[in-house]
Order: structure tokens, then C-alpha cells, then sequence
């Protein structure tokens, strides 16, 4: 055999082993996502819980092996690299009509990346350019269905609707839940109809499970106007299911596809289609955004780092340090045209942090693939990023140079950055305080509250619960961030403090009694939050059980007995057992 009938060989062997492990990951992927049905079915939530970690790891695994199985048989140190520029192209043309290109090019990045030096990150070896098009991709089964009013009553098309998912479960009253879904998105069709209007309902095929909850997702076509829904099921005591709510506001809808909320578990056998209906819902979301909510994350990552770098390439603003209260961990900066954070581990740590770097990554997974309920922040992971010097800011260089030199090297005009975290922006709350008028401030000290209340709800302990640690997004709503000393609320002491023995010892500004790390005590709110007097009247207003070490041992008892609360993502106005209580009893 010569070296060119080698070469192919070679060039068919590797294009094709990473296609192949492209393709067990993504059954896999699909194996596991169709496992959240039965979960929901049967009321599991510590099986949906298990199968949302499961599919998170389940990239990084498929990759391994197949980095593995390629070092196996060729050595990637004496490969010409030219000829990975064939392997390229040769993986092109096997991604001709497949069902998946775009996520089968972040795979093949992926696998290139662990093999090789980032001097050869560029379009000539990887996809940093997208190299297939996802418009109109064919597929067996289409990844929406139309439903027309005019061929029944609309009572009978949504009756067609609810059951085509063929769920296990018996309704509660599906008469009763039609009629309320009927008598809300009437309106918007008579306000976007003319005398004779034209009206259809496209409704995605698969439904949507997240924690106790699935969701149908659609828009009603009337005219030349579109209306998305959302529309969640729940199941009641008894496992029987109802329509809790249908949401048909852009800002609700958001929030459904919130970055603090959990990955959906979808079925599709072509996500760029599914993506590609989503956005008309969410014109605010990038496809970044959306491929990551439907668990897609890698995907994800791929579309935020090809956005960021068109950014860097049309802005002219300095990286700078990011506004607030520096951490004792981590660095953070911020480019302010963008609205996104990067936060890099420090090299050390002060006396008072009881940890290292292994540790601050573990509690970064932990909030990965826990559920974040709407109150931690979803964070994108790289490593060996590349800025260009001169886009930093003297002060910030400055910064990183003291914080954290081990994670920096610099490259020609480039600065790489070994690992970092990448996160929205938010504006932390302490800050917000200080400019919020009368409504918004009791608004974000009920949120403050709140935020705390469905974390531990959910099994995660803040650990340190400063204002400065939490943020307020654009919808208002106030999210904790800095997950450097979370834990599970099982691992935590409840106490209440003791009772002093002595005038020194009550009026101390020390702490006088013996405590422990995992060691908590309610009623320090007052002491370490609890500054601003009107902070104080609010907080106590809504939040006096926060104070309250009883509340706390209930919410800790309640988790280590699995009885898990369910904290909706929409406001509670928009459910039905509140819009409609004449007709429906709360079972759920």
C-alpha cells in the first residue's frame, strides 16, 4: 500500500471513529431523555433528577472514549497535521444529510481539542465556522403538528391536543381544563383575528419534562400573527394529571426557559429544527441559549464562544474588573458591551476559606447538575481561552497578575486563560439597593427571601448568604451566584443560638459560644444581613420563618424524607387553581 492509499485510510478511519462516537452519544443522549416520561408517569422525581445527571456526563464520556480509541491506533504526535485538514473535510462530507451536523461538529471539536495543542484551533482543523447548514433538514417525523379548529370545535381540537401525547396517567377533569385553557387565549385570537379569521394551533410533538412538571409547547397561527403557549401538566396525589396554567406572556415564557432553571429532557432527532421553532418564541434567547435549555449545553458553549468572538471582533471596549464587592475565591471581569461575567479560581485562598481549586470546580458541578429552581445562575465551563491583550485594561491585568498568574499565559498577542467559568450579568444586589426606588426595593428583599427559601426547598444550602452574593436580573428577579461554599442542606447542624450567661457575653461582639463548620444559626440573619433598617422592616415583613431555626429543621427534615416542594416557574396568578377557583379545587 502507498502513502497516499495510507493516508485515506487513515483519514477514513479517524473522520469515521468520530462520527461513530458521535452517534453512540447521541442515543444515548436520546435513551436517556426518553427515560423522563416513565419518570413523570410514576411520580419519580429522584429518577428524573438521576437521568438529568446522567445526561450531563454523558459528553465528556463519549469523548474520552473516543480520544482513547484514536490513540490507540495511530500516534498523534507523529501525525502530519496536515492531514487532520483532510479528516476535516472527509468528516463534511459524511455529516451530508445527517439528521445532527452542527452537534456532530462541536463532537468533532471536542475530540480535536483533547488531541492536539490550541495552536492548531483554528478553521482549518476545527469547526470554529459552522460547516454545514441546518435549514430544512428533513426528518421521519416532523418536529411539530398543525391542528385546525374548523375541522371540530375548539373544545374538540384541544381535546386532540391533550390526549395526542398518550400519556399513562387518567385526567383529573379534562372538560374542566379545556374550558379554562379555551377562555384564556380566546381573547388574543379575537384581538389578533379579523371578521374571517384564519386559525390553526402547531404544537411541538414532544413534550417537555423538567423536575414535577412536563409542558406542551405551541403557538396559535391566526392571520398572519402567532401566539406561543406553554401549557404544564402536573400530576395530583392521586397521579392523575391536569393543566395547571397556560402561559402565553413573552415574559413568562422567558422565564420557563430561564438560564436558573434545569436543562428540558425533549426528544428530537433534529435539534436545529426544534431550535428553530423555539426562537420564534423567545426572540429575546440567543440559539445558544436554547440549545443549552433543551440540554444541548455543548452545543451551546460552541454557538456562545463563535458570538463572543464576532463580538470581540465588532467592539472596542476594554475587559475590565467587574463592578462590586471583590470575592475571597474567585477573580472576576467583565468586557461591559457584553453581558456576561468570567470568573477564574484564585491561586490562594485566604485562612478563612477551608477549601482549594478541586473543591470550588466541585461546587460549580454540583449546581450544574443539581436543580437550580430558578435561583442559581447556569454557568458555561472552558478552558484555554485565548483574549487578545490589548482588549484588557491596566487595572485588570494588573489584577490577574496578583490573583491568579498560574492561569495565565500569554501567547503573541494573546492572553490564555487555563479555566475559567463564564456566567450572565447581573447586578448585584447590594448594588441594585442602593438606586432601587420604594417598589423595587420591597420587590428584590421579597425576592432576597424567596430565593433562599426555594434553594434550600430544593436541597441546596447557600453557605454564605451576603447580598453581595446574589444578583438581580432584567425581569427583576434576584438569583444567588457565588456557589464556593453551597452544600447540601442535609450536611448542615441547625442551632439556635445559646442562651447568653453573662452581660459580656450578651453584649459581645465576638461569638462567645463553640461552633463547627457545617454549624448554622438562623438568627444571625440579624446580625450579618439585617443592617438597613428598612432592609430590616421588609424582610421581616415577608421572611420572620428565615429567622427561625424550626423552619429550617422542617425544610431539612422535609428533604431528607424526599418530600419535595414545587416551585413553580411562572407567576402563581397564571395558575388555574387561582384564575379560576370556582371551578378549580387545588389537588396537586
Amino acid at each position: 500500500m502507498n502513502t497516499r492509499d495510507m493516508n485515506e485510510e487513515l483519514v477514513d478511519m479517524v473522520s469515521g471513529s468520530i462520527l461513530y462516537g458521535f452517534s453512540r452519544h447521541f442515543k444515548r443522549f436520546n435513551e436517556i431523555t426518553r427515560e423522563a416520561r416513565g419518570c413523570f408517569e410514576t411520580a419519580d422525581w429522584d429518577g428524573e433528577g438521576l437521568a438529568q445527571k446522567k445526561r450531563i456526563f454523558l459528553y465528556d464520556e463519549r469523548v474520552t472514549e473516543t480520544v482513547q480509541y484514536i490513540r490507540e491506533r495511530i500516534d498523534v504526535t507523529e501525525t502530519d497535521k496536515v492531514i487532520w485538514q483532510d479528516i476535516k473535510r472527509q468528516y463534511m462530507w459524511k455529516l451530508y444529510d445527517h439528521s445532527q451536523p452542527e452537534l456532530a461538529e462541536s463532537f468533532y471539536n471536542s475530540v480535536f481539542c483533547r488531541l492536539f495543542d490550541r495552536k492548531y484551533f483554528n478553521n482549518k482543523h476545527i469547526f470554529v465556522k459552522p460547516g454545514t447548514a441546518v435549514d430544512f433538514l428533513d426528518m421521519e417525523d416532523p418536529t411539530y403538528v398543525a391542528w385546525y379548529p374548523e375541522d371540530s370545535s375548539m373544545q374538540e381540537c384541544f381535546r386532540n391536543i391533550l390526549n395526542s401525547f398518550e400519556l399513562q396517567n387518567r385526567w383529573q377533569d379534562i372538560d374542566r381544563d379545556i374550558e379554562s385553557i379555551i377562555e384564556t387565549i380566546s381573547p388574543l385570537i379575537e384581538t389578533n383575528s379579523r371578521s374571517l379569521p384564519y386559525l390553526h394551533f402547531e404544537v411541538i410533538s414532544s413534550l417537555f419534562y423538567r423536575n414535577k412538571a412536563t409542558y406542551l409547547v405551541g403557538r396559535a397561527v391566526v392571520n398572519q400573527s402567532q401566539i406561543p403557549f406553554v401549557i404544564p401538566l402536573l400530576l395530583d396525589k392521586s397521579r392523575k394529571l391536569y393543566v395547571d396554567a397556560i402561559l402565553t406572556d413573552s415574559q413568562d415564557i422567558a422565564l420557563i426557559f430561564s438560564f436558573t432553571r434545569s436543562y428540558f429532557m425533549v426528544s428530537t432527532e433534529v435539534p436545529s429544527a426544534l431550535v428553530t421553532f423555539l426562537s420564534t418564541m423567545l426572540p429575546t434567547r440567543s440559539h445558544a441559549d436554547i440549545y443549552t435549555s433543551i440540554g444541548f449545553q455543548k452545543q451551546g458553549k460552541t454557538l456562545f464562544y463563535r458570538e463572543f468572538l464576532h463580538h470581540l471582533q465588532h467592539s472596542r471596549d476594554k475587559l475590565i474588573i467587574a463592578p462590586g464587592i471583590k470575592g475571597m475565591v474567585m477573580t472576576v471581569f467583565t468586557l461591559p458591551s457584553y453581558p456576561f461575567v468570567f470568573k477564574i479560581i484564585n491561586d490562594s485562598f485566604p485562612p478563612q476559606k477551608n477549601m482549594d481549586r478541586a473543591t470550588v470546580k466541585q461546587k460549580y458541578q454540583m449546581v450544574k447538575t443539581h436543580d437550580r429552581v430558578g435561583r442559581m445562575a447556569d454557568t458555561l465551563e472552558f478552558s484555554h481561552v485565548a483574549f487578545p491583550v490589548d482588549r484588557f485594561s491596566d487595572d485588570l491585568l494588573k489584577e490577574l497578575r496578583m490573583t491568579v498568574p498560574s492561569s495565565l499565559t500569554i501567547d503573541g498577542e494573546n492572553i490564555i486563560i487555563r479555566h475559567l467559568y463564564i456566567e450572565r450579568r447581573l447586578v448585584p444586589l447590594n448594588i441594585y439597593l442602593e438606586s432601587a426606588n420604594e417598589r423595587e426595593y420591597d420587590r428584590a428583599v421579597r425576592s432576597y427571601g424567596n430565593a433562599i427559601k426555594d434553594m434550600i426547598g430544593a436541597g441546596i444550602f447557600p453557605g454564605d448568604m451576603l447580598l453581595k452574593n446574589f444578583g438581580v436580573t432584567r425581569h427583576g428577579r434576584v438569583i444567588f451566584y457565588d456557589y464556593d461554599e453551597i452544600r447540601s442542606i442535609a450536611e448542615i447542624r441547625i442551632r439556635k443560638i445559646p442562651q447568653a450567661r453573662f452581660d459580656e457575653e450578651e453584649y459581645s461582639a465576638e461569638i462567645w459560644y463553640e461552633t463547627e463548620e457545617r454549624d448554622f444559626f438562623p438568627e444571625q440573619f440579624e446580625r450579618f444581613v439585617m443592617n438597613h433598617p428598612e432592609f430590616r422592616r421588609i424582610f421581616l415583613d415577608y421572611h420572620p420563618d428565615l429567622l427561625d431555626p424550626g423552619y429550617w429543621k422542617k425544610v431539612q427534615n422535609d428533604f431528607n424524607n424526599k418530600v419535595r416542594p414545587h416551585i413553580f416557574p411562572y407567576r402563581e396568578e397564571k395558575r388555574f387553581a387561582n384564575r379560576f377557583k370556582e371551578r378549580h379545587v387545588e389537588k396537586g
